[in-house]
């Protein structure tokens, strides 16, 4: 594991988004990575504004977006059928394991996931 990377769940990026300057601070210095499936629920948001989807993309340009290959595709799987997670879910898991990296969430759900190096954010 590199101390300096980090990827991050979808709800950690709605939260940066909407200003939440205690999870600024917290990924100042950090690499931050985003699986493709974080890019797809943010900019796939039905109410999205044009003003939202600037700042979405701009927001993104400074992340490293992980896209899916066969590693994600099959621990995606184990994860699904192991911990009867939510796709998105499961890709997230995956991602962050095929990085070696740890994974930032609010989402408790994770902290089942025994293979998962998880850090859960508590707002």
């Amino acid at each position: 594991m590199n101390g300096d990377n980090l990827l991050i769940d979808t709800n950690i990026a709605l939260y940066l988004l909407s200003g939440d300057d205690a999870i600024s601070e917290f990924l100042d210095g950090y690499n931050v990575y985003l699986s493709f499936i974080s890019e797809l629920e943010l900019l796939g948001y039905f109410e999205i504004t044009e003003e939202g989807k600037r700042s979405i993309e701009v927001f993104l340009a400074d992340c490293i977006i992980i896209d899916f290959n066969e590693f994600i595709k099959q621990h995606t799987i184990e994860l699904k059928q192991k911990y009867r997670m939510k796709l998105p879910d499961a890709i997230i898991a995956a991602t962050s394991q095929y990085m070696n990296i740890p994974l930032f969430s609010a989402d408790t759900g994770f902290e089942k996931v025994d293979e998962l190096q998880f850090i859960k954010y508590v707002k």
